[in-house]
C-alpha cells in the first residue's frame, strides 16, 4: 500500500486533463425536530434560504459550474420538500439533477448512493448544508484528489485560516503537530475500493464532532499522542489507511468558506452576512 497523500496549497500536482467525477449531495433531515427548521419556517434544512436562493440550489450551482462534475445526484430531502422549491423541482423533472430518497442516515445514504456508480466512477461527496461552496473550490479539490493515488480523499481547511476569515464562526477543531484543520463536508471517492470507507463512516457517525472518539478507533497510543500534539495528520492518515486497508488523504484547501456549513441558527446567522445575493442560473450548464 501506498503512503496516504496531503496535498498542500504550495504542493498542486500539475495536470491538463480535468477529472471527471459524478456527485453526490446529502440533503437528508437528521432529526424530526431541529432549531435551525423551526427558526428558518422551512420544512427541510436544504430550503432554508441563504442570500435568496435554497441552500440546496447553491450546492447545486456551485456543482453545476464546475467542468470536473458531470452529473449531480441528490440523496433527500423528501419529495414534499422538493416539490415546495419550484426550480429545484424543475432541475429534478428536466432530469438534470437526479433524485432518490435518504436512507435512515448520512452514512447509510452515502453508502447506497455509491453502489448506484459504476466501480470506475469517481464520485465528490457533499452535503446540502453548505451554501458558501464555489466551482472554484470544487474543481480545486477533485483536481487535487485525482492525482493523489488515494482510494478516499477528504478536504481540510486550515483552522486559522477559517478563523481568521470568519471570527464568530463555531467548529470542531482537528488539532494535529503540524497544524489544526476543520472539516469541509467535501469527500472524494475515487476507487471501487474506497467505497469501503461507507462502513467506517457508519461507526464513528454519532462521534463525527468527537476527534478523540474517531482517533481513539486508531488506539489509545494514538490518542496519547493526538492529547499530547505529538500525533501528524500524515500520521494519523496513515494509521488509519493500515487500519481500513485503503489508501486515505486529505487535500488542505486554502479557501476558508470551504469549512463553512448551518449547523445552527447561529451559522444562519453568520451565514447571511457573507452570501452573495442568488444568480438564479437553477443549475444551469455551459
Amino acid at each position: 500500500m501506498t503512503n496516504p497523500s496531503t496535498l498542500r496549497p504550495s504542493e498542486h500536482a500539475s495536470t491538463t486533463e480535468t477529472p471527471a467525477f459524478a456527485s453526490v449531495i446529502l440533503a437528508g433531515e437528521r432529526t424530526e425536530r431541529d432549531a435551525l427548521r423551526d427558526h428558518s419556517g422551512v420544512d427541510c434544512k436544504a430550503l432554508i434560504d441563504i442570500g435568496g436562493a435554497s441552500m440546496i440550489r447553491r450546492v447545486i450551482d456551485a456543482l453545476s459550474a464546475s467542468r470536473c462534475i458531470t452529473s449531480i445526484s441528490l440523496s433527500g430531502p423528501e419529495r414534499a420538500c422538493v416539490q415546495a422549491d419550484a426550480k429545484l423541482a424543475e432541475l429534478v423533472e428536466q432530469q438534470r439533477v437526479a433524485w432518490s430518497p435518504a436512507a435512515g442516515t448520512p452514512s447509510t445514504s452515502a453508502d447506497h448512493m455509491l453502489r448506484g456508480f459504476p466501480s470506475d466512477q469517481p464520485v465528490l461527496l457533499t452535503t446540502a448544508d453548505h451554501p458558501l461552496l464555489s466551482s472554484e473550490i470544487v474543481e480545486h479539490f477533485c483536481r487535487e484528489a485525482a492525482v493523489s493515488g488515494c482510494d478516499v480523499i477528504i478536504g481540510l481547511a486550515p483552522y486559522e485560516l477559517v478563523k481568521s476569515t470568519y471570527p464568530d464562526l463555531k467548529k470542531t477543531v482537528l488539532r494535529f503537530r503540524d497544524g489544526n484543520y476543520c472539516g469541509c463536508n467535501l469527500f472524494a471517492f475515487t476507487t471501487e475500493q474506497g467505497r469501503r470507507a461507507a462502513d467506517f463512516w457508519r461507526r464513528v457517525e454519532k462521534d463525527r464532532k468527537k476527534p478523540l472518539v474517531v482517533i481513539g478507533l486508531l488506539g489509545w497510543w494514538s490518542v496519547i499522542r493526538y492529547r499530547l500534539g505529538w500525533l501528524t495528520l500524515d500520521g494519523a492518515l496513515e494509521r488509519l489507511s493500515r487500519k481500513l486497508g485503503l489508501r486515505l488523504g486529505a487535500v488542505i484547501l486554502p479557501y476558508a468558506n470551504a469549512a463553512v456549513d448551518v449547523d445552527s441558527v447561529a451559522d444562519y446567522q453568520l451565514v447571511q452576512q457573507y452570501a452573495n445575493p442568488a444568480a438564479g442560473s437553477g443549475g444551469e450548464r455551459d
